[in-house]
């Protein structure tokens, strides 16, 4: 004969709502707060509105994660906010209180209850458990949006921990060529040994390195040639009273436009065409290292005094 627990469900997603379910359908009782209404009537499973009877309860169940890092719990389903610590004073250390990824304030506030609690993500099982729908969801998204199909198609995964070995592995049976890009050798000695394509991810900071460099360099050379042929615009704007500063810093931002025009007209191509997606990181950087190269080309024409600008002009 089972053992009927009184167990509360405190926030979380719809993994939470499922959970409570099913331990309802287990012969438990099971109160929910901070979930919404449940989708179905369950026998045994009611939704609180307050935590007036929690601390009759056996068992509390807090979410993954525990809060949102402003010190509310994780309750995406609930309409309102609820923080964590009114939640804590109502539960006594008699109880067995679980969450997962459990961070230090949340620790913190608990030990000064009195209150324990466990890390249910920290158990093995559940973390591949957990897995398993990330990777899967990867996948999906990937045929969601790509315009060519899975089969064929080149794969790169960053990291090899668990949810990165699973899709790893999904992505290769739908029979895309799969890399793996690892800080550690030891992951990516396994990433070789299972058939995949390995890199340490200092080579692809390399690659990024060498990249805006060459950004830089792209940007140094155009605005050289653009500056080159202005000489005597510039001669005339330095004979009206115009100084050194004032010219470079009205070629500098001619560049600073253009390479602006340039990315944006680039990255909203790239969306909507569905090629390739720059971050707004990427998309910084390459500005700022066209810019830097395009300034160190115009101070050096630029700084040249204006009878020269005229005798290179003859």
């Amino acid at each position: 004969m089972k053992h009927e627990l009184n167990i509360w469900v405190v926030g979380g997603d719809l993994r939470q709502e499922k959970l409570a379910q099913l331990l309802a359908e287990d012969g438990h009782t099971v109160h929910t707060y901070a979930l919404g209404q449940p989708q179905e009537a369950v026998s045994g499973l009611t939704a609180e509105s307050a935590l007036r009877q929690a601390d009759k309860a056996d068992c509390v169940i807090l979410p993954l994660t525990v809060t949102t890092g402003n010190g509310l719990l994780n309750a995406p389903l609930s309409l309102s906010e609820h923080p964590l610590p009114p939640i804590l004073d109502q539960l006594s250390p008699r109880q067995f209180l679980c969450g997962g990824r459990v961070d230090r304030e949340t620790e913190e506030l608990a030990r000064e209850r009195g209150l324990t609690i466990h890390d249910y993500f920290a158990r093995e099982e559940l973390a591949v458990a957990n897995a398993v729908p990330t990777a899967e969801g990867a996948v999906q998204l990937a045929m969601e949006h790509l315009p060519i199909t899975i089969h064929g198609s080149k794969v790169l995964v960053i990291g090899f921990g668990r949810v990165g070995r699973l899709t790893a592995q999904r992505f290769q049976a739908l029979g895309a060529s799969v890399s793996v890009a690892v800080r550690k050798y030891g992951q990516l000695a396994w990433a070789q040994a299972m058939g995949f394509g390995g890199e340490h991810l200092a080579q692809l900071e390399g690659s990024y390195l060498f990249f805006f460099l060459t950004i830089a360099i792209l940007g140094a050379f155009i605005s050289f040639l653009l500056a080159r042929d202005r000489k005597p615009e510039y001669a005339v704007m330095r004979m009206l009273g115009e100084s050194r500063l004032q010219i470079t810093l009205k070629a500098l931002l001619e560049q600073f436009v253009l390479c602006l025009a340039g990315v944006s007209l680039g990255a909203a191509a790239g969306h909507f065409m569905e090629v390739v997606r720059f971050d707004g990181v990427v998309c910084t950087m390459i500005l700022l290292c066209y810019t830097l190269g395009a300034a160190v080309a115009v101070m050096l024409t630029v700084r040249a005094g204006v009878m020269d600008i005229l005798r290179d002009k003859e």
